[in-house]
C-alpha cells in the first residue's frame, strides 16, 4: 500500500524519514525495517556519529 509515496518507495522514505528524525532529536542511531514478500525482512542501522 502506497501512502504518500509511489508504490516501491517504501524503503527509501522510511530510512529518509528515520534520517529527519535523527536530526530534528539529535539522536545519534536509529533502526528501520521493513518486511518483504516470502517471510523476508530487512534492517538497517543508521548512525550519523562523526557527520
Amino acid at each position: 500500500m502506497a501512502l504518500g509515496h509511489p508504490i516501491g518507495m517504501s524503503g527509501a522514505r522510511i530510512v529518509v524519514t528515520l534520517v529527519h528524525e535523527l536530526v530534528r532529536s539529535n539522536t545519534s542511531l536509529g533502526l528501520a525495517t521493513l518486511c518483504m514478500g516470502g517471510g523476508n525482512g530487512l534492517s538497517v542501522i543508521v548512525d550519523r556519529r562523526g557527520l
